[in-house]
């Protein structure tokens, strides 16, 4: 597992639940250290034992809690850059809709060794689409629910979403956009620099 994706739940963690869940998660989940490094790759096993652990900490299933992550990653400050590649996708919800089955791609022009699996959108109706989240990452659908739910957010947009268990061997999500300028969306300017 990329060291950025445990970074990201470590970062979650702290952020939400404090330093001293994080501490209790990584002690039961027996890493041997505290801190993930963002640029090394670590066996996957690591990350399933420190959700295993965070789920008994929280005592909250694992689905509910990565669904929080995807949100987090879309909503807290520290996580702007993220924020702004996924906004790269398109002026409104709908196109951002359809950017994500090139997501993967973008993310890899970001960091070339980084590979998230699969998405495939595919339109329903003129509001309704499934999102095909291809598997190669355990829970990324459920962390795609959090993100989804807080890009509809993002754009302003009213979006209901529902995971809708597997198709063949991809995990499908609903989306159905009842408004697509419900409310004020978070401001984005396409040339924003750091100072």
């Amino acid at each position: 597992m990329h060291g950025l994706i445990n970074r990201a739940v470590q970062s979650f963690v702290c952020a939400t639940y404090g330093q001293s869940c994080w501490l209790r998660v990584t002690e039961a989940a027996e890493l041997g250290f505290v801190e993930f490094e963002a640029m090394l790759v670590y066996d996957v096993d690591m990350t399933i034992r420190v959700l295993d652990a965070l789920c008994v900490d929280l005592n909250r299933p694992r689905a509910e809690i990565l669904e929080d992550l995807g949100t987090y990653l879309v909503s807290h400050p520290k996580m702007e850059d993220l924020r702004r590649l996924l906004r790269f996708g398109g002026v409104s919800y709908v196109e951002f809709l359809h950017s994500l089955d090139d997501l993967s791609d973008r993310v890899r022009l970001a960091v070339s060794d980084l590979n998230l699996p699969a998405l495939e959108l595919r339109e329903m109706a003129p509001t309704e689409y499934q999102l095909f989240c291809h598997p190669g990452l355990p829970g990324y659908s459920s962390v795609m629910v959090g993100v989804l739910r807080a890009m509809a957010d993002d754009y302003g947009a009213l979006a209901i979403l529902s995971h809708d268990g597997q198709e063949g061997e991809a995990e499908v999500i609903s989306i159905v956009l009842v408004e697509s300028a419900f409310a004020e969306g978070r401001h984005f300017d396409l040339g924003a620099r750091k100072s």
